[in-house]
């Protein structure tokens, strides 16, 4: 039936392209000659204007031609053709010569190949008309088109697949789901071959396509993912229109279910039965129950809760986010003895509701959970849980201090014993009955010393010592009055000799370790050894202070100058305890403020005793001070040796002034001669550097020998200079380079001591003679002051003398 279609349709096109032709030979189109062809043309301009023109029709092809025979186009013909064939047709451009044949004579073009119009809607070609002798072009050359001719050929297809859609569950009729789209690629705009319908092959019993837009929607809708969670849905497109003999193409449409809370929680059992030990801590898991929901993902996600009072008391039920379970724990302890068995509902609701399914039922659901208690051999308990005592502390050893209770909360009931844990109570101050728990004292108590004990008693099973409870105890010591009050330190006080009658000396405070209950009262009085004292009083001043003030009119430290004040003190009790304190009274000297200036031979001292603080200040002002001496010290060391190495630079440390008078021929005190001892002997061993002295070879001489002569500038002929002028060159260049230093030079003389002086000079510096060759006569003639000096130094002169000859 489809070759009969197809044979009927070509058969119409070429009734269709016989009636075109017939038509094209009354229509023609004359052209003149430049309006044609190209400027210039010389087939144009040969016989001045001729009037031509090409003759033909437009031309088609049908597409996938199937004929042995060459398919007929059209027929190009020129006005100027007389029939005689002297005229040439041509054609060229696309598939011209391969596709397109031309007939020379006629104009005739025929399509040798099958054409698709999918691939190539038309072609572009150019036809030449020539003179068969002389090859010239008669009429200009002209373009034409050659269109392809669609035919239905190219069914529908479905270019975006695979195609997957969803729909949520329980969604209304007619709910869209997705849209598919078919491509023809046949010609939109010729015929009805490229217009598409849709339609649903398979899966119209859930499903429907509108057939322009190709739109998905709902054909039901009770849609159940928990009985269908997808659908595999076939869609055609057909083209045509849908009319008889079009094509068609079909795809595949995977339509994915989507879920909605619809489903409550379910318990699978309705009852559930754990058991668990009594001696189970709180927080241990005692099972785990789920509720089942036929939903998926977060419609599943639910919550847990007790709903009973006796329950909700003694377990707690918390959800596993993971596994969705509901997890039940123990919240308060266990007793077997008390209750065997616990029966707990617990209740399970989805987390999140849709409110559009509420009318669906409730979305919750319960079960019962019995919990079962299983006895265990428990360690005794103490009854009550008091843990606090109280004794006197002049309780005797063996006194009973308290009884502890424990009882074994087992049905069996066993005896209990006690113990007291060592590590406690490692003094063994208390003792405990190991039947009857009574603890008893083991020592003398002292509160002062401690005045609470931490001790921790033990209970077992008799014939179980594994089964141990612990109870902490606290036990408080009691204060009695055991400890008579003391004054608060050993008191000193002073008083000036112009005291006056009534004056207050010193403030009295005591002490006292007890501590009563009432509060401490202390009453102060003189001894009684003090009854006769008529110098001091004592005030009791009702706040346990007492003031003591003088009662005579002046003291005199040369008849007492110290006095001893017994003062009697004596607590509230009871029983009363007292003790006595001496007060020790100095008898002090004082100016007119009334400052005490001194007691006796002794310093009146504030106070006798230094605090730790001030000690240690004290004590590193000492430290501070021995670093400084020694710093001071070093630094004076170091100063002396680096003097001593620039003695050989600078000369002037080398001048010693000596120019001091004396007090006359009496005074022989008045100036040290060693250091003009010293500095003669310089000036020797100078000399004997140089070549030899007086003091050389004569180890026999005696001490008073040493006496030496005064050294005296003599001008020699053969002094050398050199030193000094080297010294002030150095400096001057020194002085030169130095940018720091004023613009000038200071010069500095050595070697020239003045002029005009009637006494020769005593300088001892750079002194070439020795002693032996100068004459100290010429003192005598200084006058009375220098008499000493001449006899010295004329007797030593004499000795040398003596010594030579």
């Amino acid at each position: 039936m489809a070759k009969g279609l197809q044979g009927f349709l070509w058969a119409m096109l070429l009734l269709f392209c016989a009636i075109q032709e017939l038509g094209s030979w009354a229509m023609h189109t004359a052209v003149e000659g430049p309006g044609l062809g190209e400027p210039g043309d010389p087939a144009l301009l040969a016989g001045g204007r001729v009037k031509r023109g090409w003759v033909w029709n437009q031309f088609f092809v049908v597409e996938e031609y199937t004929g042995t025979e060459p398919l007929y186009v059209g027929k190009i013909h020129s006005d100027s053709d007389e029939g005689d064939g002297s005229i040439k047709y041509t054609i060229s451009g696309e598939g011209a010569g391969t596709i397109f044949l031309i007939d020379e004579i006629t104009g005739d073009i025929h399509a040798t190949e099958r054409l698709d119009r999918e691939q190539k809607t038309f072609y572009t070609l150019r036809a030449q008309a020539r003179d068969r002798q002389t090859d010239q072009l008669l009429e200009p050359e002209s373009e034409f088109i050659i269109k392809v001719q669609d035919i239905n050929d190219s069914e529908p297809r479905f270019l975006e697949g695979p195609y997957i859609g969803s729909v949520a569950e329980l969604s209304p009729v007619g709910t869209s789901v997705m849209q598919v789209m078919a491509s023809d690629a046949d010609d939109p705009t010729y015929g009805s071959s490229a217009r598409v319908v849709y339609s649903v092959l398979e899966g119209e019993q859930h499903f429907t396509v509108d057939s322009k837009t190709g739109v998905i929607r709902t054909a039901v809708a009770d849609l159940d993912r928990e009985t269908q969670d997808r659908y595999e849905v076939v869609i055609r497109a057909t083209d045509m229109a849908g009319q008889l003999g079009g094509l068609s193409g079909s795809t595949t449409v995977t339509i994915v279910v989507t879920d909605v809370n619809d489903n409550p929680p379910r318990f699978p059992q309705k009852m559930y039965q754990f058991s668990i030990v009594e001696t189970a801590p709180v927080g241990t898991a005692i099972g785990r129950v789920k509720a089942e929901d036929s939903d998926v993902g977060e419609n599943t996600d639910m919550t847990y809760q007790v709903k009973d009072e006796e329950g909700v008391e003694m377990f707690k039920v918390t959800t596993d986010s993971n596994t969705q379970e509901a997890v039940i724990t123990v919240q308060k302890p266990l007793d077997y003895e008390s209750k065997k068995v616990h029966t707990v509902v617990v209740e399970a609701l989805n987390k999140f509701v849709d409110p559009r399914f509420v009318d669906l039922g409730t979305f919750r659901d319960q079960t019962i959970v019995r919990v079962s208690v299983l006895d265990v051999d428990e360690p005794p308990e103490f009854r009550p849980p008091s843990n606090l005592m109280e004794v006197q502390e002049d309780a005797h050893v063996g006194s009973v201090v308290g009884v502890v209770t424990a009882l074994d909360p087992d049905t069996a009931n066993h005896p209990v014993r006690y113990a007291i844990d060592r590590s406690t109570d490692a003094e063994r101050i208390f003792d405990i009955d190991a039947k009857t728990g009574a603890i008893v004292t083991g020592k003398v108590l002292d509160r002062e010393t401690a005045g609470w004990h931490n001790i921790t008693v033990l209970a077992m099973e008799a014939d179980n010592h594994s089964q141990v409870s612990r109870a902490s105890l606290r036990i408080r010591i009691l204060d009695v009055n055991d400890n008579p009050p003391e004054l608060a330190t050993p008191y000193e006080a002073a008083v000036c000799e112009d005291a006056k009658p009534g004056q207050l000396i010193q403030t009295i405070s005591v002490v006292d370790r007890d501590e009563p209950q009432s509060g401490h009262r202390f009453y102060f009085t003189l001894a009684p050894e003090a009854t006769n004292n008529h110098h001091f009083s004592l005030l009791d001043i009702q706040d346990n202070t007492a003031a003591v003030h003088t009662q005579r009119v002046g003291f005199n430290r040369q008849e007492q100058d110290v006095y001893l004040l017994p003062i009697l003190v004596v607590d509230s009790g009871p029983p009363a305890l007292s003790s006595t304190g001496t007060l020790t009274i100095r008898v002090c000297g004082c100016d007119s403020s009334g400052a005490i200036q001194s007691c006796n031979s002794t310093a009146y001292v504030v106070s006798a005793t230094l605090s730790p603080g001030a000690l240690i200040a004290l004590l590193v002002c000492v430290l501070i001070l021995v670093v400084l001496v020694l710093l001071i010290l070093t630094l004076k060391r170091h100063q002396k040796s680096h003097l001593t190495s620039e003695d050989d630079e600078d000369m002037r440390d080398n001048v010693i002034k000596y120019n001091d008078e004396g007090g006359g021929e009496q005074d022989t005190e008045a100036y040290d001669m060693s250091a003009l001892r010293s500095l003669y002997d310089f000036s020797e061993i100078k000399a004997g550097d140089g070549g030899g002295g007086p003091g050389e070879g004569a180890p026999g001489r005696n001490p008073s020998s040493e006496l030496h002569a005064l050294p005296q500038w003599v001008q020699s002929p053969d002094l050398d200079f050199s030193v000094f002028r080297d010294y002030i060159c150095r400096k001057v260049e020194q002085a030169d380079e130095d940018l720091s230093v004023p613009p000038y030079d200071s010069f500095q003389t050595y070697a020239f001591e003045g002029s005009d002086s009637p006494v020769p000079s005593l300088s001892s510096i750079n002194t070439w003679s020795s002693g032996s060759e100068q004459d100290f006569s010429y003192l005598g003639g200084w006058g009375p002051r220098f008499r000493q000096l001449a006899a010295l130094y004329a007797g030593r002169r004499g000795d040398e003398d003596s010594e030579d000859s």
